[in-house]
């Protein structure tokens, strides 16, 4: 069996377009978040996500205190949020427009869609924690979502 060096991986991984989310939350009344692109469904019944936060994420061990968080879907013109969020040391929401989700996590201003959810689990998944959110609230805003292919951000011109 051949060996898989992680630049091969991430050049063959990246023919799977995603979606491009920010995940928030409220630490000591103060708004913190990160880009995450990596966030699935998990199961229907009871309502589960996943998100996959990198092992290296000053934001997620801030905001997995608090045992809530909120994912942000966000919508094909808000490319440049997802590049200011995917910084670090910044603040990352200045100049950003949120609401509070009823958890009081943010929801972005123009996200596609957010989910409100609370820590359900999270597990070891080598440079990246497999964290699963207990759903307990949602919304769409029914825009065009962003899509990340190959390294770039991609549109979608797919009705809704």
């Amino acid at each position: 069996m051949a060996s898989t060096d992680p630049t091969t991986m991430r050049s063959v991984l990246g023919h799977f377009p995603s979606g491009v989310t920010i995940v928030t939350g409220l630490v000591d009344g103060e708004p913190a978040g990160f880009t995450c692109q990596s966030f699935s469904s998990l199961s229907l019944d009871p309502p589960l996500v996943l998100i996959l936060p990198g092992r290296g994420s000053s934001s997620w061990p801030r905001i997995e205190g608090t045992g809530r968080f909120v994912v942000n879907v966000l919508a094909q013109d808000q490319g440049n949020l997802s590049t200011q969020f995917a910084k670090s040391g910044t603040d990352k929401f200045a100049g950003v427009g949120w609401s509070p989700a009823p958890s009081g996590g943010p929801i972005l201003d123009g996200a596609t869609a957010w989910i409100d959810c609370t820590l359900h689990a999270s597990h070891d998944g080598g440079d990246h924690l497999i964290v699963v959110g207990a759903v307990q609230d949602l919304a769409t805003a029914e825009l065009p979502p962003l899509v990340f292919h190959r390294g770039a951000y991609a549109r979608t011109d797919a009705a809704l």
